[in-house]
């Protein structure tokens, strides 16, 4: 584990596999770390160059009183790239990890990035009265604006760590492995309520349904019958991406929102075969 700081003072730690080849940065989602990826990271390394970060307020970076922003969290990662010496790599978000790339996009465009893969995140989280119950449902939207009011004043509240252990059960929607149950409830205790409160308000907030067409990159956009984030969410972010390829794991490969944890060489062998592609 190795560690820089951003230009705010705010210490993040990575790993960097080396290697040769274009570097695969994968992002995590919210309230995880940079674990989650564990299975990529050592199988991966062997043909390429990878490297994973714990995002401000997550994992063994530091948990500053600032900062819980998409955009600051995606100007963190342009900071970590920059101190790598990226000047071009493919790109990988899961969940709240791929609205930081989809910022990333927004603000510094895609020059650096040669390919890009979105891991069941809706384009739009929340249910904001002024769309239409038809981009509701099409865009994938999990909560309506009263719903994540209340999960987050419960996630501050007495009970937060009980409410964490419960947001991540429902991520699990089939018969589940009670070691990766066990490993994805103890990695979400490593961000606290200050910090992942603000950061899952603005999160889930955000709509990115405008930068989806101006995405220029060979994009691969990965959704899981067993996930709580409907696959048609994906089919959705795939149509709009131009020349994108969906992929959806069947319930009986990936059963929850961490097809990389259940499944892991079903899912290198799908990611390796999009990277490698001519």
């Amino acid at each position: 584990m190795e560690d820089f700081t951003t230009g705010d003072s705010v210490r993040l730690a990575y790993r960097d596999s080396g290697g040769e080849g274009t570097p695969l940065v994968m992002l995590h989602g919210w309230g995880q770390t940079q674990k989650m990826f564990r299975h990529q990271f050592e199988e991966l390394s062997t043909g390429r160059r990878v490297v994973t970060v714990d995002l401000r307020g997550h994992g063994r970076s530091a948990k500053p009183h600032h900062g819980y922003r998409i955009a600051r969290l995606s100007r963190d990662v342009l900071e970590l790239v920059d101190h790598l010496g990226l000047s071009a790599f493919d790109a990988l978000g899961w969940s709240m990890g791929a609205s930081v790339w989809w910022s990333f996009i927004d603000q510094y465009g895609t020059d650096r990035i040669r390919r890009l893969v979105i891991v069941d995140q809706p384009a739009a989280v929340a249910a904001v009265p002024w769309m239409t119950e038809a981009e509701q449902r099409e865009s994938g939207a999990i909560f309506d604006v009263a719903g994540l009011l209340d999960l987050g004043a419960a996630l501050a509240g007495p009970d937060g760590s009980r409410v964490r252990q419960d947001f991540v059960r429902s991520m699990f929607t089939g018969a589940t492995d009670p070691d990766v149950l066990a490993f994805v409830a103890d990695e979400i205790e490593s961000t606290p309520a200050y910090a992942g409160v603000p950061l899952l308000f603005d999160h889930c907030a955000q709509d990115w349904r405008d930068v989806l067409p101006r995405i220029d990159r060979p994009t691969l956009v990965l959704g899981c019958e067993g996930s709580h984030i409907d696959p048609h969410s994906q089919r959705f972010i795939a149509e709009r991406v131009p020349a994108a390829e969906l992929h959806v794991f069947p319930r009986e490969m990936a059963g929850s929102h961490f097809p990389f944890l259940e499944n892991p060489d079903e899912f290198n062998a799908v990611l390796e075969k999009f990277l490698t592609r001519t």
